[in-house]
């Protein structure tokens, strides 16, 4: 590649990307996943658009993918708390492994009719498609407060699935290249064995070395995201050498490091922060010049019926079947898991798998995979908020500080200082600082008034549009934005809750009277906390809603996995 030629691919790609972060605002207005914005560039730029441009590297197209990916995994594992696990390891779980297999086997007998193929290479189709991508997903449930129970399963699940999708679809494509039948079966049990058991501990094991590595290490500020980032990747490319899943391994390493005590963790996630955008725009980019649009002509009407039949019918079944043993899922939890089932980035990288081994008939797939991943972006992406708004799993905004740093205060320390604006109709307006119920472990460190820098005192009152500066930890994060931060105030998020709260260790026959309750026996004797034990089961959430008797429940506070108090709304409005 000569001079000329090398500053053609800088200008070409910084342009593509210079382009695709200005239109970025463009999702939010046009109602669109950003992803697609991306894409969108990409083959507006491709063969068939008026760039002109002519890409048909898949190998190149697979390896950028697959690095991206990667990055993606690492810093979506970073961000998932395991506190989420209590309520969603074991759902997602069966998702990511049953609710693969069903969607493909349905996904891959309704291919196998519309485009006429041998069922085998219906079920390859299937598995191509089969498992939800967790770029799409993390970018589009990425500021969303969703009930925990949904959101952490959808983010578990989409991390975790794609070695089940890996496996099937490396599996068929063996079969379809005439492997003898008992080496098929011997092959699947082992690349399965492999797939799940050594990504599992290499990701773990691994983690838990970068960790120790990284706390013992004594380097420049940046350098520490950059070992991360390379030590994630050596993971990563270890666990594919060995036959793991790389895309699993790297997901738990990034799990590891984001729930202990880690040196420079805010430094790193800032970083990762920036590197999953890169990737993500690198990799729809390239992806979008892949696709040749005059392409999909031809499987038109069938692509969509492919599509919508995945989305309505396979996905569906899929969430409802892996689900049937979890009861605390209400039946809307998994109306918007299974309209959740977004397709990205992996099944395009899983449609290359077939073209690098040369099966006949590979073009079509690859093309079925990036028609079915534009379908799934623009239906299920674009209708997100409204199915989160009918499917009421959406729970009101946060109150957040207006930004947060990490204090290096001494290696792994988990300080940090979050900054507040006080609005003028905060009760804490015209108080001393004396006078505030500060959580336990926090300091307000510095006050900023009109610009200028005071020095607190405990006589120092707070005025409207003050900035406070308060050093704390994650764990109170919650109780001072409370304290000081303004959450948005409607009719709907002051009610989301309820109309009155009531604390768990009240007895039901001391609200019978107030409430017209009308108690059995057996009712008598129970508190508040034991009605929801028997309504939501053992692991409820912030969220969680029943109807019993005239009156319709809410969990409205929780502690450390203990409901601790919980909203009424009254007969006489609307239930949810």
């Amino acid at each position: 590649m000569d001079a000329d030629s090398i500053n053609s691919f800088f200008l070409i790609g910084a342009l593509l990307t210079a382009v695709s972060v200005l239109l970025s605002p463009m999702s939010s207005r046009l109602g669109i996943p950003i992803l697609l914005i991306f894409l969108a560039v990409g083959i507006l730029a491709g063969e068939d658009g008026p760039g002109g441009i002519l890409f048909d590297d898949y190998s190149t197209a697979y390896l950028v993918s697959n690095l991206a990916l990667a990055i993606i995994l690492l810093d979506g594992g970073m961000r998932t708390r395991v506190a989420s696990f209590r309520v969603a390891l074991w759902p997602a779980l069966s998702l990511a492994t049953f609710g693969v297999a069903i969607t493909t086997s349905i996904t891959g007998m309704m291919a196998a009719w519309l485009f006429d193929l041998h069922w085998l290479q219906g079920l390859l189709v299937g598995a191509i498609v089969g498992s939800t991508d967790a770029a799409a997903v993390f970018s589009l449930l990425k500021g969303r407060s969703l009930n925990e129970r949904v959101g952490a399963t959808l983010e578990i699940e989409s991390g975790s699935n794609d070695p089940m999708a890996v496996f099937l679809t490396v599996t068929l494509i063996a079969i379809l290249a005439n492997v003898d039948t008992e080496l098929s079966f011997s092959f699947m049990f082992i690349s399965f064995i492999k797939q799940f058991g050594l990504g599992i501990c290499l990701g773990l094991g691994g983690g838990w070395m970068l960790w120790k590595l990284v706390n013992l290490s004594k380097l420049a500020d940046g350098l520490y995201s950059i070992l991360v980032l390379s030590g994630g990747l050596i993971i990563y490319a270890a666990s594919n050498k060995l036959g793991g899943s790389g895309i699993l391994s790297i997901y738990l390493v990034g799990l590891f490091l984001g729930n202990k005590p880690t040196r420079g963790r805010h430094a790193i996630l800032n970083v990762l922060d920036g590197m999953t955008w890169v990737s993500q725009i690198g990799m729809f980019l390239v992806l979008g010049l892949l696709l040749t649009p005059s392409d999909l002509i031809d499987i038109l009407i069938p692509g969509f019926a492919l599509a919508f039949g995945m989305i309505l019918f396979a996905r569906p079944v899929a969430v409802w079947i892996s689900l049937l043993p979890f009861k605390s899922f209400s039946s809307r939890d998994r109306w918007f898991i299974s309209w959740v089932g977004l397709r990205g980035a992996v099944p395009i990288i899983l449609a290359v798998f077939p073209m690098m081994a040369g099966l006949p008939g590979a073009q079509l797939y690859f093309n079925l995979a990036f028609f079915v991943v534009l379908v799934s972006l623009l239906v299920q992406g674009a209708s997100l908020t409204t199915a989160a708004r009918l499917a009421k799993v959406e729970l009101p905004p946060k109150p957040l500080p207006v930004s947060r740093s990490g204090v290096e205060i001494y290696p792994s320390s988990e300080w940090e200082v979050f900054v507040y604006r006080l609005s003028e109709n905060k009760w804490c307006i015209g108080e001393p600082l004396k006078r505030l119920a500060m959580p336990d472990g926090t300091r307000i460190a510095a006050v900023f008034r009109n610009d200028t820098l005071l020095h607190p005192s405990g006589s120092t009152r707070l005025e409207a549009g003050d900035i406070l500066c308060v050093l704390g930890q994650e764990r109170s994060l919650e109780a001072l934005s409370t304290l000081f931060s303004q959450a948005p105030e409607t009719k709907e998020v002051q009610r989301f809750f309820g109309d009155f709260f009531i604390e768990t260790d009240v007895k039901l026959a001391d609200l019978a009277p107030i409430y017209g309750l009308s108690l059995d026996n057996l009712a008598d004797d129970m508190t508040v906390a034991d009605l929801v034990v028997a309504e939501l089961g053992s692991n409820p959430v912030l969220g969680d809603q029943f109807q019993w008797q005239s009156l319709h429940w809410v969990v409205a506070g929780l502690y450390e996995g203990k409901v601790t108090n919980v909203g009424i709304r009254l007969p006489t409005e609307n239930s949810l």
